[in-house]
């Protein structure tokens, strides 16, 4: 069974960061691309990071250059640090993982709870 537990959201002001941590169960960080998605009220859930199994790492254009995924597979966990968060940020936070296309289309039969991130201008 896939278990997906995300963590570290939180409230902060516009320019903050933060971190977050999304662990996993019944599935391995180690062979597959990991994802980081976010979902928005009223908006459907988007992809901001992926990092493969080489550790390269692509970015939506919404976030490039403020967020950096990373991942320690030892420990089957991954991570988004998030700097100069902004308003239009404020998102629950989801991590999976799985082959590309799955990573892509956000296509997984499970998720996590998520994390809230809200930023507050």
């Amino acid at each position: 069974q896939v278990q997906l537990v995300e963590s570290g959201g939180g409230v902060v002001q516009a320019g903050g960061s933060l971190r977050l941590s999304c662990t996993a169960s019944g599935i391995s960080f180690a062979t597959g691309i990991i994802g980081w998605y976010r979902q928005a009220p009223g908006k459907q859930r988007e992809l901001v990071a992926r990092i493969s199994t080489s550790t390269r790492t692509n970015y939506a254009d919404s976030v490039k250059g403020r967020f950096s995924i990373s991942r320690d597979s030892g420990k089957n966990t991954s991570f988004l640090r998030m700097n100069s968060l902004k308003p239009e940020d404020t998102a629950v936070y989801y991590c999976n993982a799985g082959e590309l296309a799955s990573v892509l289309a956000g296509n997984f039969a499970s998720w996590g709870q998520g994390t809230q991130v809200t930023v507050s201008s």
